[in-house]
């Protein structure tokens, strides 16, 4: 027979992964999970803007806050449990609801005082126009007598000015 050490803190670690559990299985059965969630965002950029949609569906526009401070964008909100149930039980429950802040860093470049949202269908859609000066422009480049042609270059409002296509 062998001999077998005791350790009453495995027996005590062991009753409170018990009760843990039995408290989650409780949990779970009754209530919906009040976690923190992250809704999904796409971001695109075109020559114009910055563009973000985020999936918010189920939620109130006037749940959801925007707010850009220091060339950072936060979206924040909640998404609300509602518990209006007369005769049917839920038998599973697999949305997410509770609060959410979400911040990402903006490029430089862009013209926060022009930031449009617009929410629809359960999209939030928010344009973030880039600055004038931030644009892409187009510059005729003069070649001896032989003509000019035009050179694309992008420009990001610094004053080096920097050419593209030196020969």
């Amino acid at each position: 027979m062998a001999i077998v050490r005791w350790d009453p803190y495995r027996d005590m670690l062991a009753l409170q992964d018990e009760v843990n559990r039995s408290l989650r299985r409780f949990a779970g059965g009754s209530e919906v999970q009040r976690e923190s969630w992250m809704p999904s965002i796409d971001v695109l950029e075109t020559k114009e803007a910055i563009k973000l949609k985020a999936e918010l569906a189920g939620m109130d526009p006037d749940d959801i806050s925007l707010e850009v401070e220091d060339n950072v964008l936060t979206l924040s909100g909640e998404r609300r449990f509602e518990e209006e149930v007369d005769e049917d039980k839920y038998y599973r429950i697999e949305r997410r609801y509770g609060s959410f802040t979400r911040s990402m860093s903006l490029p430089q470049g862009i013209d926060s005082e022009k930031i449009d949202a617009h929410y629809e269908n359960g999209i939030l859609e928010i344009t973030i126009p880039k600055a004038e000066q931030a644009r892409p422009k187009k510059i005729s480049v003069g070649r001896g007598d032989s003509g000019s042609r035009t050179v694309e270059t992008e420009t990001h409002g610094d004053s080096t000015g920097s050419s593209g296509g030196g020969e």
